[in-house]
Order: C-alpha cells, then structure tokens, then sequence
C-alpha cells in the first residue's frame, strides 16, 4: 500500500497508478494535502456547493511553489463539482478578458497567487442571490501537515 502526497499529477499519470495499483492488489491514497483544514475545507465546500449558483476558488502560496493551480485548489474544484450532483453552476454574463477571471477547473474559475511571505492560503467563495459564504484555510506553519501523515 502506498500514500502519494504530491500535487501536479495528470489525471492519466493518476490512472496509471491507480491501474498499477489495482494490478498488485495494492491500496493508494492520493492525498493532494495533509492539512486536516484543507480537508475539512474541500468537505464542506462539496456540501455548501448544493446551496450556491456561483463559487470560485482564490489560492495563495509562496513564491516557489511550482505548480498552478494547487492540487488542493483542483482537488476542491472536482469536490464542488461533484457536490452539485450535475446541476450546472450559475452562469456569468459573457466576459471580453477571460484570462482574469482564473482557470476553469470543473466549471470553477481557480485564481492562483505566488508571492514571497506567504506560505499557504485557500479561500472557496459562494455566491447566490443576496448572500455569499467563505471558507478560509491559512497554512501558518508546515508543522500542519505532519497529523496528516
């Protein structure tokens, strides 16, 4: 058995493994992060997804971070999604500069910042008619991850 706690796989490299897996009658978790926040923060964005037209994904992290968006921003994309059981999500006014409004990751729009002094930070934000609803998880300190793993 084995636990992959990277980001960036393709999802063809996460069939392979999955496959390989299966092969060897082996178990695998793939764990984008082992935040127990950033778990229970792609949790409950799945279940507030049913409740909201619109949601989009802000992600933060330091500047040598390689890969964007995060794998945990993905990862809580594909939650929302799922979580809206096919009902498709609100749709926007036709925009003439897509590029600003983020890469669409299973129809959320996921922006993605890189800066010195900051370590982690993701907001999901809701939206529906008069109200929105945040979901924060900051990464302080990678001491986080360790209860984890």
């Amino acid at each position: 058995n084995m636990v992959i706690g990277t980001t960036g796989l393709k999802q063809d490299e996460m069939s392979r493994i999955d496959n390989l897996a299966k092969e060897q009658g082996a178990g695998v978790v793939l764990a984008p992060n082992f935040a127990l926040g950033a778990v229970i923060m792609t949790y409950l964005s799945k279940i507030s997804s049913k409740y909201f037209d619109y949601a989009e994904i802000i992600e933060l992290h330091h500047h040598l971070k390689a890969d964007a968006p995060s794998g945990t921003s993905i990862k809580t994309a594909m939650a929302i999604a799922e979580g809206r059981e096919g009902k498709p999500a609100g749709t926007m006014p036709e925009q003439k500069d897509t590029e600003s409004r983020g890469k669409m990751v299973s129809g959320v729009p996921i922006h993605s910042v890189r800066l010195p002094g900051i370590l982690a930070r993701q907001e999901v934000r809701f939206g529906t008619a008069g109200q929105t609803l945040s979901i924060i998880h900051d990464t302080t300190s990678r001491e986080c991850y360790m209860p984890g793993v």
